[in-house]
Order: C-alpha cells, then sequence, then structure tokens
C-alpha cells in the first residue's frame, strides 16, 4: 500500500514537473518565435485589423476600455515590455476575462505594434472636476455604501481604487447613466473565470417560512446559494429550503444616475473615477 501511495505521489509531482516544464518550452518557444518575427516590420493596418477582431470587444473599439483595461495609454501596468505584452496576448491572464489567444509570431508582432500606437494618441479629454467629483462620490451618490476605494467601503459592487487604470471615461460615464449594460442578460455569456461586471448576477430568494433576500450571487452549487445582499452581509441557502429562487439576469442593483446627476455632475463624477490609479 505504502508502495501505490509513494508512486502515486511520484506521478503527480512528474504531471506537475512536466506541466511547469511544458509552460516554460511554450514561454522559450515564444520568445524565439516573437524575436524572429520582430526582425520584420510591423503592418499596423493587419494590427487593427486583428484587434478589431479578437480585442475590442472587451477593450473598446479605440481600446480606451470596455469590459477589459483600458489599453490606451503609454504604459501597460501588466505589460511593462513587449516579452510582456506577447506572454498575455498568448497565453491571458488566469482568473481574469482576458482568454488565451492563438496568433502566428507574424500576427502577434503586427497586434502589439497597434496596440503600442494606441498609448501615443491623445486621451480623451476630461470635462469634470475630479474634486467636486470625489465630493459627490461621498455624498450625493452615495457610491461608497457598495463600492470600495482601498478596502473600505462597500462590498456589492466592485472594488474601484484602480478603475482610472481598468475603464476609459466612454465606460465609466455610460456605467453610471446605464449600468445593466455591461452585466450579462442569460447564461450563455456567463464564465467561471471570469470577474465583476462580466458575471455579475442579482438573486431574489424566498424562503419556506416567507423571508425574503435580495443580493449578488457569491457563489453556487446544485445544492445551495451564497448571496451578499447590500450591506454587505453573505446568507447561504440549501435550495430545497427555497420557495422562490429568482435568477434577474442583466440586472443590477446600481441605479442610474442620468436623473439624479446633472450633465456637469456626471462629469466631475467621470473625471474622480478616471484619476483612481491605485495610489493614496
Amino acid at each position: 500500500m505504502s508502495w501505490i501511495v509513494a508512486r502515486r505521489r511520484f506521478n503527480v509531482q512528474s504531471c506537475v514537473v512536466q506541466s511547469a516544464s511544458h509552460m516554460r518550452a511554450l514561454a522559450i518557444l515564444l520568445g524565439v518565435s516573437f524575436a524572429c518575427a520582430a526582425q520584420t516590420q510591423p503592418d499596423l493596418i493587419a494590427g487593427k485589423r486583428l484587434f478589431q477582431t479578437h480585442c475590442a470587444v472587451c477593450h473598446g473599439p479605440q481600446g480606451d476600455g470596455g469590459k477589459g483595461t483600458n489599453l490606451a495609454q503609454p504604459h501597460l501596468p501588466r505589460a511593462a515590455d513587449d516579452q510582456a505584452l506577447a506572454s498575455i496576448i498568448t497565453f491571458g491572464i488566469p482568473g481574469t476575462e482576458m482568454p488565451r489567444t492563438r496568433m502566428t509570431p507574424q500576427q502577434l508582432v503586427n497586434v502589439m505594434a497597434y496596440i503600442r500606437s494606441l498609448g501615443a494618441l491623445p486621451a480623451e479629454p476630461l470635462h469634470g472636476n475630479l474634486r467636486r467629483g470625489e465630493q459627490i462620490y461621498r455624498g450625493k451618490g452615495n457610491c461608497a455604501q457598495c463600492h470600495a476605494l482601498h478596502g473600505r467601503g462597500g462590498t456589492l459592487g466592485p472594488e474601484l481604487t484602480d478603475i482610472g487604470l481598468r475603464r476609459g471615461p466612454g465606460y465609466l460615464r455610460e456605467s453610471l447613466t446605464d449600468p445593466e449594460a455591461a452585466i450579462p442578460d442569460s447564461f450563455t455569456s456567463y464564465q467561471k473565470i471570469t470577474l465583476l461586471p462580466d458575471n455579475f448576477l442579482q438573486v431574489r430568494v424566498v424562503t419556506r417560512d416567507g423571508r425574503s433576500y435580495t443580493g449578488a450571487r457569491v457563489n453556487e452549487d446544485a445544492f445551495s446559494i451564497q448571496i451578499r445582499d447590500a450591506a454587505g452581509h453573505v446568507d447561504s441557502f440549501f435550495k430545497e429550503e427555497l420557495q422562490e429562487l429568482h435568477k434577474d439576469w442583466g440586472k443590477s442593483p446600481m441605479p442610474s444616475y442620468r436623473e439624479v446627476l446633472s450633465a456637469i455632475e456626471l462629469e466631475d463624477v467621470v473625471a474622480y473615477l478616471a484619476s483612481l490609479r491605485g495610489g493614496r
């Protein structure tokens, strides 16, 4: 029996080592292929076509952010050099919206050149006052009830500490006026590995004794479901104990500020959110 256990451990370790070796080999191969392709002149027109096909749906047609990170900036936080950018495009970023992408080395060089060119474009002008925007965020907008900055605030909505790096002004503006625009409206767009807002699902449950709960789904399996309410409390329920279970696809608890804030106030909040880049 001890020999069987040892053999199983050896097999597991071997698989881990082989997997790590395989990834290193792929990275080396990518580096060699990229280096060879980089010696040729990038084709920006071809790179733009590739970007529109593979990237624009998440990063926006101009690369200024959407569901994906804002790429229209001189320095990309996760891709300080071309090798890092090539790795991200090829292998994706585990645990995020960024998937793997299959491209030839020349296609990779082309799309990278186009992405780098986006950082040279003038940024979208911000017409608001970020100081006034901060006051609205903390006061009239009551944003901290659901959103956190540096770990302080609500937990129902996504963390906003570095939202200015991840989203462009256009996306931020739309999120304020049409907060349900980026929420998936059916299970077909749900992915286990993606983060808010892509996987946000508002849930309403009624227990057999008549108690009602509404919140964001935290986790779910065949037998139970966990939801977080606006106050940040997490409740867990066995499905067999529920009288009703409603999944409100495409719905968001965040209100639209279209009628709450004036056009000037909206621009102020956008300016403030765009200034949030992870620093204190």
